[in-house]
C-alpha cells in the first residue's frame, strides 16, 4: 500500500474517510489510486483540480466505504462496490461493523489487483467469467439452532464470505479450534481470489502441466480430500512442501494459499518501500528478490510484533518448494495481466 497524503499536508490513510488535520471529507479515486481531498460546493463534493465526484452510497448511507465514482457516471455505488452480489442484513445491529470490515479487507484486496494490472470486470460486463461477492451469515431455524451454514469459499465467479468471520471473537474461536496461526478477512479474500483467477485463466496444456508438477493432480476428489485433511491433520513434513497445514489438503487449496500469500508479500513490500523501509518497489523486483527480501523482512515484522506482546504477524515459512510455487504464480499473473 502507497502512502497517502491530505492537501494539508497530514498522512491519511486507506480506509480513512476524513482527515483528522483539517476535517476535509476524503475519498478513494479508483481510477488514479489515490485519495483525493474533498470540499463541498454548491451541494457538489468538488476535488482541487475542479473534478466533480459522488459518494458511494454504500459510504454515504451506511458508512462502510469511502470509495468515489464520478458525479457524471450513472451509478450510485462505486466500482469496488458493485462488485457485491449479496450484502448483510442491516436490521441485525452488529452487521453494519461487521460489513464495514468486510468492504476494508474486500477494498484492500481489489487494490492490490488492480496494482497487479489483473483484469476486474463485474458479472454482466464480460462474456467471460465476472467477479462477484456473497456477505453472507448462518440462517437461524428455531429454537436457536442453525438451519442453514454459510461456508466461506468460491464457486463459479462468486466469492462467499461468512459474516461472522468479521466478528473478531467468532473468527478467533474458529482459529484456535481450527489450530491455524493466523486467520484474517483479508486472508480470506486473498485465498478465494485465488481460485477465481485459476478459473478464470483457462490454463493451456503447458501451464496445467507445470501446476501438476509443482501443486498435483487438480481433478482428485475434491470432498473426499478435505475429508481426509479435517479428519487425520495434515502430512507429517508438510512444513517442507507447503505454505500452511491447510495448503496440503488439495492440490487446489495449495494453489489458492499460493496465491494469497503472493498477495501478501507484494502489499506488504509495497508498504515497506512506500515508508522508505526498502529502496526498491516490488515492481522493481524479480519475484526471485522479492521472496528474498521478504524473508529477511518478515523476521524484522514478527520480532517488533513480539516486541509489543503480540503473536507473529508472519508466522510461516517460505521452504524452497514454496519458494517455486510463489514463482508459478507470478507466471500465471504475467499471463492473466491485461494490456497496457
Amino acid at each position: 500500500m502507497r502512502r497517502f497524503f491530505c492537501t494539508c499536508g497530514h498522512p491519511v490513510f486507506f480506509e480513512n474517510a476524513m482527515c483528522i488535520g483539517c476535517q476535509a471529507r476524503l475519498g478513494f479515486d479508483p481510477g488514479r489510486m489515490e485519495m483525493l481531498s474533498l470540499r463541498l460546493e454548491d451541494d457538489q463534493w468538488v476535488a482541487g483540480e475542479g473534478t466533480v465526484w459522488s459518494l458511494c452510497a454504500n459510504g454515504a448511507s451506511h458508512g462502510v466505504c469511502n470509495w468515489l465514482l464520478p458525479a457524471d457516471q450513472n451509478e450510485t455505488l462505486c466500482r469496488g462496490c458493485r462488485f457485491n452480489r449479496t450484502v448483510p442484513n442491516l436490521t441485525l445491529p452488529a452487521n453494519r461493523a461487521r460489513w464495514q470490515r468486510l468492504e476494508q479487507a474486500k477494498k484492500r484486496l481489489l487494490y492490490t489487483l488492480m496494482e497487479l494490472k489483473l483484469p476486474l470486470e463485474l458479472a454482466g460486463e464480460t462474456r467471460g467469467l465476472g467477479l462477484m461477492f456473497d456477505f453472507i451469515e448462518d440462517t437461524p431455524g428455531g429454537n436457536g439452532f442453525t438451519e442453514s451454514r454459510a461456508f466461506t469459499g468460491y464457486s463459479a465467479g462468486v466469492i462467499t464470505v461468512n459474516l461472522l468471520e468479521a466478528d473478531d471473537a467468532a473468527r478467533e474461536e474458529q482459529r484456535q479450534q481450527m489450530n491455524e496461526k493466523y486467520r484474517t478477512l483479508l486472508g480470506h479474500l486473498r485465498h478465494e481470489s485465488g481460485h477465481y483467477f485459476w478459473h478464470r485463466l483457462a490454463a493451456d496444456d503447458d501451464t496445467r502441466g507445470a501446476f501438476l508438477a509443482l501443486f498435483g493432480d487438480e481433478s482428485a476428489n475434491y470432498a473426499k480430500a478435505l475429508e481426509t485433511h479435517y479428519k487425520n491433520g495434515p502430512p507429517a513434513d508438510w512444513r517442507t512442501r507447503f505454505i500452511s497445514a491447510y495448503a496440503s489438503a488439495h492440490p487446489a487449496e495449495d494453489w489458492a494459499e499460493s496465491w494469497g500469500h503472493y498477495l501478501h508479500i507484494y502489499d506488504a513490500l509495497e508498504t515497506a518501500a512506500a515508508h522508505g523501509l526498502t529502496g526498491r518497489w516490488p515492481t522493481q523486483l524479480t519475484i526471485e528478490e522479492r521472496i528474498s527480501l521478504w524473508r529477511e523482512l518478515s523476521v524484522t515484522l514478527n520480532e517488533l510484533n513480539r516486541s509489543v506482546g503480540l503473536a507473529d504477524a508472519y508466522p510461516f515459512v517460505l521452504n524452497t518448494a514454496v519458494e517455486l510455487k510463489l514463482t508459478f504464480v507470478d507466471r500465471v499473473i504475467s499471463l492473466l495481466q491485461t494490456p497496457q
